[in-house]
């Protein structure tokens, strides 16, 4: 592809996922079914919305059950912003909802709309997609895409107009409180959209680094002198950056004609301000200074740009009330911005009268790397991560590889800022819309189960989401048993009557109804689940606030307990998970005070069999919740 454009958000990261055709899924479902473990068997009437919650400012972060979804596959809540004010075809407008890289018509008053739908699933915070005013198409001829994401932003004051308007985000925010709900902005500062051009390199533009292309010297060491006096990025101070005067170093960058004022605020619209030193390759400097697939990479070494960013995303927290941060790509974000953001955001918060602020950022991995998600809390000072080691460990456990993973991840808590109470707030997930939907790894891992069993294993990795550690992240449509057919443009299926084929030519779990349906069914067996631990969750302090004992373990599937401690009584919670197909019992260890337990879940023994030691038998795919009285 050229570097100009980026029809998918993590192109040069693709994981290589198992296509998923129609015609397979359906000789699947054809093999014989496993016979439904009881939890999927039963389906309850929704419970009603609680509440509203006067006091939901002080909740804490690991406290949260969060919603996460894209405003333009969620819901179409006004059909009249469908092009967003734009007139003209899909390369102008963005919009053309039978294209998975187009706007598809879903706003901010859609969100509104399903804001019952998504309380009486258990949620207490949604995390929406970027709502900032995006490139509305970008990229060469025949592979155009929109920016109906929102990561490819052009003003960071507005709201996109297919979307909506500032009066509806803050309409949302508005209604979302008065229901006791919090709502947690997706920010991007590491990069804009695609604006600024190379006159010397119109296509595919490599990286060129600082040893090479010093800023010291146009076009390479043996250029002539240019900057004097300039003594590089890691000086920031606006004396050094005001040196800094010709950018023609590595490329010989500039805004096209048309397009001067094309970023607001107008600030955005100097090259001053960016690196200008081609597509990052993900390693070393580039991940900090490349231009992240053609997007414009803004220099956030430079103190006006620190500023302006403050400036900004304080704006937001002063005008709208938000309650959270999500940031993208800030791994790709010098440390330093963060150290001066970060503690900025913070401070206007709390002047909001928001004491407990959660910013979480994106630090992408591939593979299990706890150690990498702590680096960036101890030198970046990043309240929070994704916690992308839960998701490898849980589609480890899910996918028939044993539960060793998960039992190494709780092992690596304490090496976080912070600690174990740090681990205890990071956002957990099983699926997004960035790497994809939990079923699809497992599909991939394990291609000859039946969609039934796939059904199983995916009710199987909800319920750990939202009973261990972390502030669980349900993504929009899992709870409707939406299975991908891959990652990224792929796993952005709408919620709302889809009119994209290859959307609605997959199977989906716990169901009759496709893509091509609304999806927003209460009855939906992945939905009560959901729903049931969710409540459970918010009742029991051990399950959001509690300490975490691994229990038991293996290298193959079977049965993984954990036990998680009541913070002010110390009373145990223990949870038993079997990832095999066949029934599993054994005697497990638990506090020689826990002598009765009650069911919260399943069917748990009645008094341990000894003095620290209980047994339990767990049916195939299911699990158990078993809350101990202590002795006098």
């Amino acid at each position: 592809m050229g570097n100009r454009f980026r029809p998918s958000r993590r192109l040069g990261k693709t994981l290589g996922f198992l296509p998923m055709v129609g015609a397979t899924v359906l000789a699947l479902l054809l093999q014989p079914a496993l016979t439904l473990p009881a939890f999927a068997q039963q389906s309850p009437a929704p419970a009603p919305a609680p509440a509203p919650a006067p006091s939901y400012r002080d909740r804490l972060p690991q406290d949260e059950i969060i919603y996460f979804l894209l405003p333009d596959r969620f819901e179409n809540g006004d059909t009249s912003n469908d092009r967003g004010g734009l007139k003209g075809d899909r390369l102008v407008t963005g919009y053309d909802p039978t294209a998975k890289g187009f706007y598809h018509g879903g706003d901010l008053k859609g969100v509104t709309k399903r804001l019952d739908y998504i309380q009486a699933l258990g949620a207490t915070a949604i995390w929406v997609g970027p709502i900032f005013k995006n490139k509305p198409v970008q990229g060469p001829p025949g592979n155009e895409s929109a920016g109906y994401h929102g990561y490819w932003i052009t003003d960071f004051t507005q709201v996109d107009p297919h979307l909506g308007t500032n009066a509806d985000f803050k309409a949302l925010v508005d209604a979302a409180h008065a229901r006791g709900m919090k709502v947690y902005m997706d920010i991007v500062v590491n990069h804009t959209a695609d604006v600024i051009q190379y006159r010397d390199c119109p296509g595919n533009c490599a990286y060129r680094s600082a040893a090479d292309y010093p800023a010291s010297r146009r076009g390479g060491v043996n250029g002539a002198p240019i900057n004097p006096g300039f003594q590089g990025e890691t000086v920031q101070t606006a004396e050094n950056f005001a040196k800094l005067t010709d950018m023609d170093y590595a490329y010989q960058p500039f805004v096209p004609k048309g397009q001067e004022h094309a970023k607001t605020p107008d600030w955005l619209n100097d090259i001053h301000y960016y690196h200008n030193r081609g597509n990052s390759f993900w390693k070393g400097e580039s991940i900090t200074h490349g231009d992240f697939v053609g997007l414009d990479d803004v220099a956030t070494e430079h103190p006006r740009v620190v500023a302006g960013f403050i400036e900004i995303f304080g704006d937001w927290i002063d005008k709208f009330g938000v309650d959270g941060f999500r940031v993208d790509t800030a791994k790709h974000v010098n440390p330093e911005f963060w150290q001066a953001f970060i503690p900025a955001m913070l401070a206007r918060a709390k002047a909001k009268g928001i004491p407990n602020f959660p910013i979480f950022g994106e630090v992408y991995t591939e593979d299990f790397d706890p150690a990498l998600l702590a680096h960036y809390t101890h030198v970046d000072k990043m309240p929070l991560v994704l916690d992308y080691a839960f998701q490898y460990a849980v589609i480890a456990a899910t996918s028939g590889k044993g539960s060793e993973t998960l039992e190494r991840l709780f092992a690596a808590d304490p090496i976080y800022a912070g600690g174990v109470e740090t681990a205890l707030a990071l956002p957990t997930f099983v699926s997004n819309h960035d790497v994809g939907r939990l079923s699809t790894y497992v599909r991939k891992a394990l291609p000859a189960i039946s969609n039934d069993e796939l059904f199983r294993r995916t009710m199987l990795a909800q319920a750990m989401l939202l009973t261990l550690r972390g502030a669980p992240t349900i993504y929009a449509g899992d709870e409707q048993g939406f299975v991908s057919d891959g990652n990224d443009q792929n796993a952005r299926e709408d919620q709302f009557p889809s009119k994209v084929a290859v959307y609605n030519d997959n199977v989906l779990l716990g169901t009759k109804a496709t893509t091509a349906d609304a999806n927003f069914d209460q009855t939906h067996p992945i939905f009560q689940l959901i729903a049931e631990l969710t409540r459970l969750r918010s009742a029991t302090p051990a399950l959001t606030r509690g300490r975490s004992v691994v229990r038991l373990a293996g290298d193959k599937p079977g049965l993984f307990a954990v036990s998680r401690f009541d913070p002010v009584s110390g009373g145990e919670v223990l949870i038993a998970f079997n990832t095999a197909t066949e029934a599993v019992s054994a005697n497990v260890t638990v506090d020689y005070g826990s002598r009765q337990f009650t069911s919260l879940h399943g069917q748990c023994a009645v008094e341990a069999t000894a003095p620290g030691s209980v047994r339990v038998s767990v049916p195939p795919l299911d699990f158990i919740v078993c809350a101990a009285e202590k002795s006098k």
